[in-house]
C-alpha cells in the first residue's frame, strides 16, 4: 500500500487513481478516504488524477499519540503534496477537511494549488466566543468528547443519522450505508477521534480564509444540522476573496453520499472551468 511520511514520521496512507490534473480529496470526521467513493471514481473517469488519503489516526494511516491539531494536519497535507510533487492541484475538503485546506493555504505557499473546494466545511470558526457570538457553545464539544470517551461505538451509531439527514420518513442513505460509515469511523484511534473534536470545533480559520487567493468553490446544504450553513458556508464564502457559493436546498451535512451526482457534476464543472 502507498504511504507518505509526515514530518514526525507518521505514515499517511493514500490511493492514487487516474491521470490528468491532480485533485486531492481530504475527508471529514470521523470518516476515512473510503468516504469519497462516488467522487473519486467520478473524477478519475472524467480525466483527473485523484489522490485521497487517510488523516493521521484514521483508516490505514498511523496512530500517533499526538499531532491532532490543524498546524500538524496542514503539515501532513504539505508532506503529501511535496512527496508526490503535485503541481496545479485542486484541493477538495469535506467538513473538517476544509480546515486542512484553509490552514495549508494560510500557512504555506499556494504555488502548488490552482483551486480549492470546501464542502460542508467547518470554516471559518464554529466556537462561540465574544467576537463570534453566533457560534456553538463549548459545552456542545465537551459533551461530544465525554460521550466518545464513555462509549465511542454507541455515540457514533447515534451520530450518523443526523450526519446524513436520515429520518424515519427521509431515507437519504440506506441502513447499510450507516453501518459502512460506522465501520469507517471505528478504524479511528480513540484518541484521534476525541482530540479532533477540539480541532474542528475550536480552531479559528478566519485569518486563513482571508489569506486564500485561489479560486474557491464553497458548497453547503441548507439543511445541514451538523455544521449549519449560516455560521459556516455563507461566512466562509464571504471571507474568501475569490469564492463562489453553491447552496444545496434542504440537503444535510454529508453531500458526498446524499447528493453524489449533483456534487460530481458541480465539482467537474468547477475544476474544468
Amino acid at each position: 500500500m502507498p504511504y507518505v511520511k509526515a514530518q514526525d514520521g507518521t505514515e499517511i496512507y493514500y490511493y492514487d487513481w487516474g491521470t490528468g490534473a491532480p485533485v486531492v480529496l481530504i475527508h471529514g470526521w470521523p470518516l476515512t478516504s473510503a468516504s469519497w467513493e462516488y467522487q473519486a471514481s467520478g473524477l478519475a473517469q472524467s480525466g483527473f488524477r485523484v489522490i485521497a488519503y487517510d488523516r493521521r489516526g484514521f483508516g490505514r494511516s498511523g496512530w500517533p499519540f499526538g499531532g491532532y491539531d490543524y498546524d500538524t494536519l496542514a503539515a501532513d497535507l504539505g508532506s503529501l503534496m511535496e512527496t508526490l510533487d503535485l503541481n496545479n492541484a485542486s484541493l477538495v475538503g469535506f467538513s473538517m477537511g476544509g480546515g486542512e485546506i484553509a490552514r495549508y493555504l494560510g500557512n504555506y505557499s499556494a504555488a502548488r494549488v490552482s483551486k480549492a473546494v470546501l464542502i460542508g466545511a467547518v470554516t471559518p470558526f464554529l466556537l462561540k466566543t465574544a467576537d463570534n457570538p453566533d457560534g456553538v457553545d463549548r459545552s456542545v464539544f465537551d459533551g461530544i468528547i465525554e460521550s466518545l470517551k464513555k462509549d465511542r461505538p454507541a455515540f457514533l451509531e447515534q451520530f450518523f443519522p443526523k450526519f446524513y439527514g436520515r429520518t424515519l420518513i427521509h431515507h437519504t442513505v440506506s441502513e447499510e450505508f450507516l453501518r459502512f460509515s460506522q465501520a469507517m469511523a471505528l478504524t479511528g484511534s480513540p484518541k484521534a477521534t476525541s482530540d479532533l473534536v477540539r480541532a474542528w470545533g475550536e480552531t479559528d480559520f478566519r485569518g486563513d480564509l482571508a489569506r486564500m487567493t485561489v479560486p474557491t468553490l464553497v458548497i453547503h446544504g441548507t439543511g445541514d444540522a451538523t455544521v449549519p450553513i449560516q455560521i459556516s458556508g455563507r461566512r466562509s464564502a464571504a471571507l474568501i476573496a475569490n469564492a463562489e457559493l453553491l447552496e444545496y436546498e434542504g440537503e444535510p451535512h454529508c453531500l458526498l453520499a446524499t447528493a453524489p451526482q449533483r456534487l460530481n457534476e458541480d465539482l467537474i464543472s468547477f475544476l474544468r472551468g
